[in-house]
């Protein structure tokens, strides 16, 4: 693995994981009220199309951070339709 591989998987992983907490928050808590559906669709339409780039460009570090991150905000997406 190169370095330029290394750093973007480390990006990746980083960026990734900082959405865990705020799935933990809201699990525990059963509260979304502060996220809004404008920053959650947003946001998830762009991670989206980042996965799809990523695809495109068959870029490994791209694909997998998006992928993940895509699969979280979609905890966060169930998490506000149910907690609202």
């Amino acid at each position: 693995m190169d370095g330029v591989t290394a750093l973007g998987l480390t990006a990746g992983t980083l960026t990734t994981i900082a959405f865990i907490p705020q799935i933990v928050k809201a699990w525990q808590s059963k509260s979304t009220g502060d996220l809004s559906w404008g920053m959650v669709t947003t946001f998830s339409t762009g991670v989206l199309l980042w996965l799809i780039y990523g695809i495109w460009i068959d870029s490994l570090p791209v694909i997998l951070a998006n992928a993940v991150t895509l699969l979280l905000q979609c905890g966060i997406i169930a998490l506000k339709i149910r907690y609202g």
